[in-house]
């Protein structure tokens, strides 16, 4: 079993395509090529199959090393779109459906690319409570936060974004402590991402820092989409994108992202993502993971 892993700003997805694949992929499978040590080691796998519709050049499923499907992925997509671009296609522009719908890449550079991700929106079935503008509140065990205010985003997979005022309290967050809660509160029926976010320079608003608890992975060095949620959020703080639309770079503990976002919530993401290696599974893992169910 051929693969690749790729990275974009230490987000590291495994690259698999389907018609080479000798099981399919379940929960447990996709749980033990992720695992340290004893598997592969990645944040997750990227399945890419011929598509069913001819104007789309793949078919692209994304997997959480937990064995859960994720909707869509911004680091992963474009690790996806540019290993597409080199073993697939030699076209600059092209779609790729995916579980959130299709989105649209523009090869930008030896390592770059940007994405057309489609509309955000600040209602859907992920927040089902919510009201029109996405806004609401979070109980939170803290003692000097009886809640949190945060703005719900959906970009094909469902954000939480929550401002924070300064760096230093931004960067001594703690993640894994306080953002299993938020993940899975019940406001949010099928789990949430997360994403804490504040100004890199009072009154800059160009420019923000993130940092990321992603659904089913927890505290990650980077996230696509949860650079979306937190630009979103930030724009929409200062009163929305304007007719000429708005222009933000989020950075997140493994490099810099830009977001552009529309008035009307279309967003376009543009960053690089690179290949690590490329490898064979041993026949014994192999055989291994066919015995697994």
């Amino acid at each position: 079993m051929r693969f690749e892993k790729w990275q974009a700003l230490g987000n590291d997805y495994l690259i698999v395509e389907h018609d080479e694949l000798p099981f399919e992929l379940t929960p447990a499978r996709l749980r033990r090529l992720c695992e340290g040590h004893f598997g592969v080691f990645a944040d997750g796998v990227l399945e890419l199959s011929r598509p069913e519709d001819p104007a789309h050049v793949a078919d692209l499923r994304i997997y959480n090393p937990d064995g859960t499907e994720a909707e869509l992925s911004g680091n992963g997509a474009r690790e996806a779109i540019m290993y597409l671009r080199r073993r697939w296609t030699d076209r600059d522009e092209f779609s790729i459906h995916t579980a959130a719908g299709e989105i649209r890449p523009t090869i930008t550079g030896p390592d770059t690319c940007r994405v057309d991700m489609g509309r955000a929106s600040l209602t859907s079935k992920d927040f089902p409570g919510g009201p029109p503008d996405g806004r609401g509140e979070l109980p939170i065990d803290n003692p000097e936060l009886a809640t949190l205010s945060f703005q719900h985003v959906s970009i094909g997979n469902p954000q939480c974004a929550i401002h924070v005022d300064t760096l230093d309290q931004l960067e001594a967050l703690d993640l894994p402590t306080i953002g299993p809660a938020i993940e899975g509160d019940a406001q949010f029926p099928n789990r949430t991402n997360v994403s804490w976010f504040t100004e890199m320079q009072p009154g800059e608003p160009g420019r923000i820092r993130a940092r990321i608890f992603e659904r089913g992975v927890g505290e990650t060095l980077s996230s696509g989409t949860g650079a979306i949620g937190a630009a979103i959020a930030h724009v929409l703080s200062r009163g929305g994108a304007g007719e000429q639309g708005a222009h933000v770079t989020v950075l997140l503990d493994g490099g810099e992202l830009e977001v552009e976002v529309g008035d009307d919530l279309r967003v376009n993401l543009t960053g690089w993502a690179v290949p690590v290696f490329e490898g064979r599974l041993s026949d014994n893992f192999v055989k291994e993971l066919n015995e697994t169910e």
